[in-house]
């Protein structure tokens, strides 16, 4: 059975950038029912239960076609969230360092530069979807709940979650100002510990 995971912070934590009301609404309802549907489908073929989120969305053409829509979407939308909660902190905002520091750097030429191509990827997402920094350094946009681990390529560094639910209680259809608010919590120590 997959569950919800805690946030690590309080739902208030990211003050004025992204409410309470928003962080409960995403935390506690739609990731808790991806997780709800997601665990349906599971217990509908049970030769997936033991199966990590990697190993049903990394090899999603293996899954029986009963399910393989369900993992595709439900499991999807566990994996995103369950990052995405971790991609954000109180203490966060500011500039990465090191060695992620130097990567975007190198492929951008500041760091400036990243955020806006980033940002413009972001506001480029027709409808719901994600938009992902992978380790090569590529920024790349997912419809829907896919995940890059979909297509087989490899677990993303940072992710940011474009869906009108994650924004919509504050920000209503300004996707722009969620985007450039967002900026203010992402939580680069959690991602510069995902570059291998």
């Amino acid at each position: 059975m997959f569950t919800l995971p805690d946030l690590g912070y309080d739902y208030d934590a990211l003050g004025k950038y992204i409410s309470k009301d928003i962080m409960q609404l995403h935390h506690d309802k739609h990731h808790q029912t991806y997780v709800d549907k997601l665990n349906a489908a599971i217990d509908q073929a049970p030769e997936l239960q033991g199966k990590s989120l990697e190993e049903l969305l990394g090899n999603l053409e293996t899954l029986p076609e009963t399910v393989r829509t369900a993992v595709r979407n439900q499991g999807g939308g566990h994996y995103n969230h369950s990052l995405f909660w971790q991609w954000m902190s109180p203490d966060g905002g500011s500039e990465p360092t090191g060695e992620l520091a130097s990567a975007l750097t190198a492929k951008y030429g500041s760091f400036q530069n990243f955020v806006d191509e980033f940002t413009t990827k972001a506001l480029g997402v027709f409808g719901s979807g994600w938009v992902w920094l992978q380790p090569d350094m590529e920024i790349i946009t997912t419809p829907n709940q896919d995940t890059p681990i979909n297509s087989g390529q490899p677990a993303p560094l940072l992710g940011l979650d474009v869906w009108e639910h994650a924004y919509y209680l504050d920000y209503k259809n300004k996707r722009d100002d969620y985007v450039k608010a967002w900026w203010n919590v992402v939580n680069w120590q959690f991602v510069q510990s995902r570059v291998k």
